[in-house]
């Protein structure tokens, strides 16, 4: 099976983290997306200043959720990024021929994606499974 991973855009940044649970759980940038837009709940994340969507996924007898867990990145540190990257020589922008990128839209920095099975309770933790939780632990907190 051959996967296309997802592009940084002007509305998303993806993680490395997020890539390997796209793989893990066979879940595509489509799907991720539509969790993101038609979500079913919406719960403060366990990193700071993230926040983590779910979308039912419910098919037949099999009950099961999938989570997105993501953050906003301010339009100041995306120009740091590329400043950075600038001088390091990887990116040659000529500011005539580039469209800026407007201040008023924040970016999503897309963090991890999983499948829960069953049904989590409204309000509780959010059901991040213990892996996950590690590895979040390890390269992002």
């Amino acid at each position: 099976m051959l996967i296309k991973f997802p592009k940084d855009d002007k509305y998303f940044s993806w993680t490395r983290h997020i890539k390997n649970k796209m793989i893990f759980y066979g879940l595509s940038e489509q799907k991720i997306r539509s969790v993101l837009k038609s979500a079913n709940r919406k719960e403060e994340g366990i990193a700071p200043n993230t926040t983590a969507v779910m979308k039912r996924n419910d098919r037949g007898k099999k009950k099961e959720e999938i989570w997105v867990m993501y953050t906003f990145v301010s339009q100041k540190s995306r120009n740091d990024a590329d400043k950075n990257a600038e001088q390091r020589g990887k990116i040659q922008r000529n500011s005539a021929l580039s469209p800026r990128k407007s201040a008023a839209q924040p970016q999503l920095r897309m963090i991890s994606a999983w499948r829960y099975p069953g049904v989590s309770k409204a309000g509780k933790e959010i059901p991040i499974p213990a892996d996950i939780l590690n590895e979040l632990e390890k390269n992002i907190l």
